[in-house]
Formats: C-alpha cells, sequence, structure tokens
C-alpha cells in the first residue's frame, strides 16, 4: 500500500521512515488494520460507516486548517473520538503535510498509544494533550499554533477582549494556562492541560497555541475558525494604538444565549463545514480528504 507515499518522487526519503528523531508513539503497526487506498466517496466494504464518517470528517479538518493557515508544518494536531467509543481516537501519522491527510491514511489508536488500524506513529505531544482532554468527555480536540490566536498568547496579557461580535460567542468560555512547560510529552502535563481547560471550549496557552474541544468535528473546527478572525480584529484594532471599546458582560451573555438558543451555533457550524466540504471536493488536491 503506497497511499502515504504516492506524492513523493524517485529519489524522496520515505516520510513515515524518518520519524523516530522526534518523540512519537505506536510506530510498531505491523498488525495495524490497514483501510484499502482506492475507497473513493464512499465507505470501504464491511467497515464501520459512523467511523468513516469520523475519518472524512477529520481528514476534512486538516485540509480545512491547511487552507486557512492554521497549521504549522507537519506539527500540530487534531483529533476525534471513534464513534461509540470512549478511549479511541483518529490522529494523523506524524510527518504527513496536512494536505495528504485522507479518510483512509488517519490513524485508530486506543487509550495506550497503540495504532489499531493504519501505518506510521502519532506524535508524542499529539497523544499526552489529545488523550487526557478526551478523557473528560471532548468528542473532537483541535490544537494548532494558528498565527493571530497564537500571537495573543505571546504578550503578557494574554487575554481575547469581548471587543467585538466574534468575541462574544466565547464569553466566559476560554481558559488561559500562563505556564509554558516546553514540549509535552508526559501525561503529568496533559492531565495538567486537560484539567485547566475543563468544560471551556477554548484554552489559551501562553507561548505556545490554542487547544479547542468540540462535541463534533464541526463545531471545534467552528470554534477554531471564529478564535482566530476574533483574534485578528483584536489585534487590528489593537495596532491603531486606541482604546478596544469593551462589550460589557450582560450584552455579552445576552448575545451567547441567542445564538446558541434552539441548538443555532451547532447548525450554524454544521452548514458552514458542509458547504466547506463541498468547496474541498471540487478542488484537485483537497478532494482527496474522502478518500
Amino acid at each position: 500500500r503506497t497511499t502515504n507515499r504516492a506524492c513523493l518522487l524517485p529519489d524522496e526519503p520515505d516520510i513515515l521512515a524518518m520519524t523516530s528523531a522526534y518523540p512519537t508513539i505506536g510506530g510498531e503497526t505491523a498488525g495495524a488494520r490497514v483501510l484499502p487506498s482506492t475507497t473513493r466517496f464512499g465507505c470501504p466494504t464491511g467497515y464501520d460507516p459512523r467511523v468513516w464518517q469520523a475519518r472524512v470528517d477529520l481528514a476534512a479538518c486538516y485540509h480545512l486548517c491547511n487552507a486557512f493557515d492554521f497549521n504549522e508544518g507537519i506539527c500540530n494536531h487534531l483529533t476525534v473520538l471513534v464513534p461509540g467509543t470512549n478511549d479511541r481516537f483518529l490522529c494523523i501519522p506524524y510527518g504527513l503535510m496536512w494536505d495528504e491527510v485522507t479518510a483512509s491514511n488517519l490513524l485508530l489508536l486506543d487509550g495506550s498509544g497503540q495504532v489499531l488500524e493504519g501505518e506510521g506513529a502519532i506524535d508524542a505531544t499529539a497523544f499526552f494533550i489529545h488523550k487526557h482532554i478526551h478523557d473528560a468527555g471532548a468528542v473532537c480536540v483541535l490544537h494548532t499554533h494558528q498565527p493571530h490566536a497564537s500571537a495573543i498568547c505571546c504578550v503578557k496579557e494574554f487575554k481575547l477582549h469581548m471587543c467585538h461580535q466574534n468575541c462574544l460567542r466565547f464569553f466566559d468560555e476560554i481558559a488561559y494556562d500562563p505556564l509554558f512547560n516546553g514540549l509535552v510529552l508526559d501525561s503529568n502535563e496533559g492531565k495538567r492541560l486537560a484539567g485547566l481547560m475543563g468544560t471551556n471550549r477554548v484554552l489559551l496557552h501562553r507561548n505556545h497555541g490554542i487547544i479547542v474541544q468540540g462535541k463534533s468535528v464541526a463545531e471545534a473546527f467552528d470554534d477554531v475558525y471564529y478564535l482566530e478572525r476574533a483574534c485578528q480584529v483584536q489585534i487590528l484594532a489593537q495596532s491603531t494604538g486606541n482604546e478596544l471599546s469593551i462589550v460589557s458582560d450582560a450584552v455579552a451573555l445576552k448575545f451567547k444565549q441567542d445564538c446558541a438558543a434552539d441548538h443555532g451555533m451547532e447548525n450554524w457550524a454544521n452548514l458552514h463545514f458542509a458547504a466547506l466540504k463541498r468547496k474541498l471536493a471540487r478542488c484537485p488536491k483537497g478532494s482527496i480528504f474522502n478518500t
């Protein structure tokens, strides 16, 4: 099977054989199930359609985050729980560019880091960050170094102010971690981050980046998208040198409640994500996400 290597020129190195220099987990995948690489626009015969849909959605999320410049080379990571489980999740094999991700080449791991489906290894930081947030109940966990949100994390007063409509959707749902301990390479640090995040939809990690958790890939992506837009507006407004105009807590809360009424934000997220997947499907490169 050559799905992960198909884009390499004859004299290019095998990226999946080069991950040993960086901390990874689950590289011994000899017994793992490998999905057919020829599947296109449909679930492989005999495969759970719910799990396949989760694969398609997460692969699309990787492509979309790549298109919006939310990723950092081959680093950062996006995961989703395998439907019907609470201790298994899907993640990118370390070493792939995000626009190389397909539904069939995502890894399926258990809670110990063992690869049950797929080829390759997972970035160790992805395992220790995401495992513990999933253990706390999150369905989808997205960690990125997207530029404007990360920039907010790099100043002493690292705070998203309620200065714009896009900010208000996150009112009272952002956790702030002022402590940067370097790479997350053990369960203690992973548990610390998960504990700080709690039930908040967003964690801003000083000197690092963001973590978003959601009830679905669509909802988590929607928050990543609007968080970046909110941070961009704040930075642009602050660049004028004028004082920010802050929306009152009462108005911010009412705005968020109005948006959430009748599952409004959930429905908007699903519509937004579906539209973006249709756009991906029209692109020669992006259309590989559902294969």
